[in-house]
């Protein structure tokens, strides 16, 4: 655009000049007057009417970002597109058969460790069960050989209690008789020391 009006000045000034007449202070002696107003409207327009340029680069960026974002989000559409085909016809059937699968295993091993945590249970009960009978029947039979102990020692008691009732008999008796014994002998002594009358 500002091409054509350079040439318009160009050839304006190679008209102009093809003579040896001089120019005048601005350059444009021998022009038509309607070429320098067009002349002097296009400069205008270009330097300050700057509308146009815009509308066209605005016009242009539009239409390349719609393009190229249109472009572009089709292409992210189909990716989805094809993804989600791919999960729904492969991805999900996989990952359910293969849940299925791990599921059975660990519920088969989940009951057998349920199996084996219950014999281990009924075992430690039957073992706690035997172990506080035992623990009963020892109890009772220390209660009983306990009485039986108590029985014999009141027996023993009782038998050492008669023997100690004997002897302090037999030592009463014997005391008594030694007490007969001396107080004879006491008797007889001083009957003999008493001096005899004629």
């Amino acid at each position: 655009m500002s091409g054509g009006g350079t040439e318009t000045l160009v050839g304006c000034e190679a008209t102009a000049g093809g003579g040896d007449k001089k120019k005048d202070s601005l350059g444009f002696a021998g022009l038509p007057a309607h070429l320098i107003i067009k002349d002097l409207g296009e400069i205008h327009s270009r330097l300050l009417d700057h509308r146009p340029v815009i509308q066209g680069e605005t016009r242009y960026f539009v239409k390349e970002f719609e393009e190229k974002r249109g472009l572009r989000g089709m292409r992210v559409l189909e990716n989805l597109k094809h993804m989600i085909q791919e999960t729904n016809e492969h991805t999900f059937p996989m990952c359910g058969a293969t849940m299925q699968d791990n599921l059975n295993q660990v519920l088969q091993r989940l009951q057998a460790a349920t199996d084996s945590v219950c014999r281990l249970q009924q075992r430690e009960q039957e073992r706690k069960k035997i172990h506080n009978d035992l623990l009963i029947a020892s109890e009772k039979q220390h209660v009983t050989q306990w009485e039986d102990f108590m029985k014999e020692q009141r027996g023993k008691q009782a038998e050492v209690d008669g023997e100690h009732r004997k002897a302090l008999e037999k030592l009463r008796e014997q005391y008594a008789e030694m007490e007969k014994g001396l107080a004879s002998e006491h008797v007889s002594h001083s009957s003999e020391k008493l001096p005899r009358k004629n």
